[in-house]
């Protein structure tokens, strides 16, 4: 690991933009220096027509925002920021599962390189009780029809000097070793299409299916959680699973209550 950013390289732009159907299919690559916000010119790129499947990747995200609009910087060359269109044919009532899909497909491309990864939901990916990722979800209305764009923000090769907060951590930190952040970014986007693609060919039962892959892959689900609304109240009880609308199932004292990623602030362990 290295904090001399000199030393850090830029990703490899000819290969993400010249790569092949063969190693992901449907997904074309525009690479930029330093942008405030890829989800931001990923809009624009999506209200101008981008298709589905286009992804904007920064090296330097400046003014990255992340949920509730928290900021969210890293220096440059430590981390993997990049946005991706998508215009899903599923119906518009199972665009919620967008975030978690897009989680679990983090945490499945993390797991195969062997970090012990999950996922807490809605939007971030852990490795051991510490952040990693980060997602962020806008749906936008566009010429061509309403669109999402999908943010990710990914920390690789941060030291522990760099990281935001204690309760952060990065690939590097993990393994030991700073990854080659262009291979990491070629494996997340190839399991998130491979997942993207299953979710919209699957009708009916796609929720059913990956409310268990992902209920499978959550540390959320099984702990006794603390669910801060925005009205300033809290709900406290036992997260038991999620239901097929990508809800988190609580089990509290008045009965059974579902709760959707919209609706909440945070979710934290009851004990913390």
């Amino acid at each position: 690991m290295t904090s001399d950013q000199t030393l850090r390289p830029p990703l490899d732009s000819g290969r993400l933009t010249g790569l092949t159907p063969d190693v992901i299919a449907d997904v074309s690559i525009e690479v930029l220096d330093a942008v405030p916000s890829t989800n931001a010119v990923a809009v624009e790129r999506a209200q101008a027509g981008a298709a589905d499947g286009y992804v904007v990747v920064a090296d330097h995200q400046t003014g990255g925002r992340g949920r509730l609009d928290r900021t969210w910087e890293t220096p440059r060359g430590s981390a993997l920021t990049f946005s991706v269109v998508l215009r899903p044919s599923a119906p518009t009532r199972s665009w919620p599962w967008l975030p978690l899909l897009t989680g679990y497909a983090v945490d499945k491309a993390l797991k195969a390189q062997g970090y012990d990864a999950g996922v807490k939901w809605p939007n971030d990916v852990l490795i051991g009780e510490k952040k990693v990722a980060g997602i962020l979800i806008e749906r936008i209305e566009t010429p061509q029809g309403p669109a999402a764009v999908v943010g990710v923000g990914l920390n690789v090769g941060m030291t522990a000097e760099e990281l935001p907060v204690p309760t952060a951590t990065s690939l590097a930190i993990e393994s030991g070793a700073e990854p080659d952040r262009t291979d990491v970014l070629v494996s997340v986007l190839s399991t998130l299409r491979e997942a993207y693609d299953a979710w919209q060919a699957g009708g009916d039962h796609t929720g059913l299916r990956l409310a268990e892959s992902y209920a499978s892959a959550c540390v959320t689900v099984g702990q006794d959680v603390r669910v801060d609304l925005p009205d300033g109240s809290a709900l406290t009880g036992r997260a038991t699973g999620v239901d097929p609308g990508g809800r988190l199932v609580v089990e509290s004292l008045d009965g059974t209550q579902y709760v959707a990623a919209g609706d909440v602030v945070h979710v934290r362990p009851a004990d913390q």
